[in-house]
């Protein structure tokens, strides 16, 4: 990937090919928005105008390339069965769009030495305008005095349907004024929702009523809540029993659950 021949669109284009079929979405954005509503200990080590890209996985994810995964016999064990499938999704994704391409790809699982995460997935999206990301400090007159309350982003299509899993970050490719930053659609704009939605997100995320606070086009097959809703520990076996995994399968569970976008869920 030579970087002179590369454009915004080209970019967008060639990752939509390789990815909207297996239930992913990409936007891009530079690398100065990021960083520039973060403190300098967490900005990302780019010039400003570098380009990057951040893929969500939509709710067809599950059923358009999990279980495919599952099927071809790809899972390996020790990790979550769906980050190895949106590293593998994603991974082969950019080698076959990008050869020779300088593309650093970051997961929202992976950790840097420090233990802060190598991108902060919902600060990613609501730059690039895929979701908004509602924090207390959208709240005018919180009700919460200093209670700490976690944020969450709402996609304008999905509501709470979704999950932010991955950021690519073009090194060898500047953008200028041709891309232009989009405003993240405001789904919840009153200060009555926005209660509503940080507190069902922050006290009552078991029942995934927060996911529902705008009317989604599509949510999640009950198969794909029956996985989520099920303990990570627990999931390989549950595959097993659906007869995803061979049942001769050795291999260890995995360990941790590693969504970004949800409090232990996808």
């Amino acid at each position: 990937m030579a970087a002179s021949n590369v454009s915004v669109e080209s970019v967008r284009r060639l990752l939509n090919d390789s990815l909207t079929n297996l239930g992913f979405e990409v936007y891009p954005l530079k690398i100065g928005w990021y960083n520039s509503v973060l403190p300098p200990t967490l900005h990302l080590s780019y010039p400003d105008d570098t380009l990057a890209v951040v893929v969500l996985s939509t709710p067809s994810m599950f059923e358009e390339a999990f279980l495919p995964f599952l099927e071809q016999r790809c899972y390996q064990g020790l990790n979550d069965p769906i980050d190895q499938c949106v590293r593998q999704c994603i991974t082969s994704a950019v080698s076959q769009c990008f050869p020779g391409g300088k593309v650093d790809v970051r997961f929202d699982y992976e950790l840097l030495p420090s233990r802060k995460p190598k991108f902060l997935a919902q600060t990613a999206a609501h730059v690039s305008g895929a979701a908004f990301y509602y924090q207390k400090a959208d709240v005018t007159e919180q009700p919460w005095a200093e209670k700490k309350m976690f944020g969450v982003c709402v996609h304008p299509r999905f509501g709470g349907w979704f999950a932010i899993r991955a950021l690519l970050v073009f090194g060898d490719v500047t953008v200028g004024s041709e891309l232009v930053q989009p405003v993240p659609p405001d789904c919840v704009p009153s200060r009555e929702g926005r209660i509503k939605l940080l507190e069902a997100f922050n006290f009552h995320w078991q029942d995934w009523s927060y996911r529902n606070i705008i009317s989604p086009i599509q949510t999640y097959s009950q198969k794909q809540r029956d996985y989520f809703s099920t303990p990570p520990a627990q999931r390989v076996a549950l595959l097993r029993a659906w007869g995803h995994l061979p049942s001769d399968n050795n291999q260890p569970e995995p360990t941790s659950d590693t969504q970004s976008q949800e409090i232990g869920h996808g």
